[in-house]
């Protein structure tokens, strides 16, 4: 890393960050400014090399400290264990966008992420639903139970659909939050820890 071009390029890193931070400037204007001509712009360098110093901090820390990589990897899981069930989802050609138009490329990543999230939600009050009859039956639900449990269950879905008309007309009923299910142990220690944060 070049210490010395940080330092002699400081004060226009503290500029533009001050710039960002108030609004002066958009973070995108500023990329498009500092990638014209970035190769003699001593700016764009002098950022690059803070960049590489970031880096070498961030993955210094992730190898001397177990916890948080028991985080990062708890964090990693759940947002693979969601790109892959958005992506089981989107079947339909496989998942590519063949439009080029960047318009419906976004109209069909937001559809997608949109049925995704339903799904999610539906899953979630299914198993809402069941826990509440397993209260009622007198079974004891712990935390622990719950936090295994992942809404991205697959095997009661039909993907292709089945289409009918006289539910159409159907008001669902009032969504309920409630869970006579004590929470606050979960909340007390790191879920990592305690094993809650592989994904299911």
């Amino acid at each position: 890393m070049d210490w010395d071009l940080i330092e002699s390029q400081f004060r226009h890193l503290m500029r533009v960050a001050i710039s960002v931070r108030e609004g002066a400037i958009s973070s995108s204007t500023l990329l498009k400014r500092l990638r014209s001509g970035s190769r003699k712009n001593a700016t764009y360098t002098a950022f690059r090399e803070v960049g590489r110093a970031i880096r070498t901090v961030q993955l210094l820390r992730y190898l001397s400290d177990a916890p948080l990589r028991r985080r990062v990897t708890a964090a990693t899981n759940k947002v693979e264990a969601f790109n892959g069930f958005s992506q089981w989802l989107g079947f339909g050609n496989r998942g590519v966008l063949a439009d080029n138009d960047p318009v419906e490329q976004e109209k069909a990543m937001k559809f997608n992420a949109l049925l995704t999230n339903a799904v999610i939600f539906h899953n979630a009050l299914d198993i809402a639903e069941i826990v509440r009859q397993l209260l009622e039956e007198g079974w004891t639900i712990e935390p622990e139970d719950l936090a295994h449990i992942s809404p991205y269950l697959t095997e009661h879905i039909n993907r292709f659909g089945e289409y009918s008309t006289h539910e159409l007309g159907m008001q669902p009923e009032a969504y309920d939050p409630k869970l006579d299910v004590d929470f606050s142990p979960l909340r007390e220690q790191d879920p990592t820890d305690a094993g809650f944060g592989q994904a299911a």
